[in-house]
């Protein structure tokens, strides 16, 4: 099934951002741009490059869709998320787009935001409870089979990985987390896995994976769910005289996972092995058409979409549009029926940062 709206259903795959332009009536009141909708967006944390590179793209695309925009960032904690939320409603924002990383929390904060009618779109993640007007994200269960069908071809079905899990107070985690164990007892069953929480902790990951190399020299994999841990990772392995080519028989195997510029040129550079790109372009873009599309009352079913995703009903009332999300390897090759693109090919977000 087509995307469809309730307004200007015809949109193509190339005019789709340029037509919800023209077909916007200027619903949302006046702002400092005059009569663009003014819309707030929340930024999760700025101490990565993933999020860093959202950052980046949120006002390019704000610009594009013809909105105002007021921005802010709650640094990880769902109390200043809460905060942030009450200055955007005193601020008469049409919409609000967010990424809570406590997934449960914020559910009264939702509640509040659909009294007052005040359409809202997370990114990233998907809240455990509460109403929104689109899910924008990708299939994150995909991230950790996508891992363990690589790391476990690459060992062989046999050996030791460890798992440098996010926050499980994170659907995010938990479907990274749950999706790599069942992937690997069902596939691979030879394999021990070690699963770290970190907490998206970056120092936490490192200690960790240290302990578990220390308890376990044998280790040949590591799965990082975010490229928060890639820093401390390569420094634990280096340490340890096992950061060497994949033609070595020392090499550990590393899978990681956001797509940043550094993890590209790490895997062109045989340091680590395959990650998965997510999309932080297309993040910033599809949170704000979503914003402009409920500000202009258009509505959403699901099924295929005209930009190359799907869009799936989780729960009665909440839409997620999963965005493509692949796999990248050095070969571009495919492992355990996962196909990847090549670390350097240009249509990676993390190959066209100016």
């Amino acid at each position: 099934m087509r995307l469809r709206t309730a307004l200007c259903t015809t949109a193509s795959a190339l005019s789709a951002l340029a037509l919800l332009s023209a077909c916007s009536s200027g619903s949302g009141t006046a702002s400092s741009s005059g009569s663009a909708p003014l819309v707030g967006v929340d930024y999760p944390r700025s101490d990565t490059d993933f999020w860093n590179s959202y950052i980046k793209y949120t006002p390019e695309y704000a610009k594009q869709l013809g909105l105002s925009l007021k921005t802010t960032n709650s640094q990880n904690d769902v109390a200043k998320l809460t905060a942030n939320a009450q200055t955007f409603i005193s601020q008469g924002v049409k919409g609000l787009a967010m990424a809570p990383q406590d997934t449960a929390a914020i559910a009264p904060t939702l509640a509040q935001l659909e009294a007052k009618k005040i359409p809202v779109v997370t990114v990233d993640t998907r809240p455990d409870s509460g109403k929104v007007f689109m899910v924008v994200r990708a299939d994150n269960r995909a991230y950790g089979e996508k891992a363990c069908q690589y790391l476990g071809t690459k060992l062989g079905g046999k050996g030791k990985v460890v798992m440098l899990e996010g926050g499980l107070d994170s659907i995010n985690g938990r479907d990274r987390t749950e999706a790599f164990n069942d992937c690997m007892k069902k596939n691979y069953p030879g394999i021990k896995v070690f699963g770290e929480p970190t907490n998206w902790d970056g120092a936490t990951a490192a200690q960790k994976l240290q302990t578990d190399l220390t308890a376990n020299p044998d280790i040949k994999g590591v799965y990082m769910e975010s490229s928060f841990a890639l820093s401390g990772t390569l420094q634990v392995l280096k340490q340890k005289g096992l950061l060497v080519g994949p033609k070595d028989k020392k090499h550990v195997f590393i899978v990681s996972n956001d797509g940043i510029p550094e993890e590209l040129k790490d895997i062109a550079a045989g340091q680590i092995d395959a990650t998965v790109s997510q999309p932080a372009d297309l993040y910033a873009k599809y949170a704000l058409y979503y914003l402009k599309a409920a500000i202009d009352g258009k509505t959403f079913q699901p099924g295929k979409t005209d930009h190359g995703s799907t869009i799936i009903q989780v729960r009665p009332g909440l839409l997620e549009d999963q965005l493509s999300a692949p796999l990248v390897t050095a070969d571009g090759g495919t492992y355990g029926g996962v196909p990847s693109v090549k670390s350097d090919d240009k249509s990676l977000w993390g190959n066209n940062l100016g």
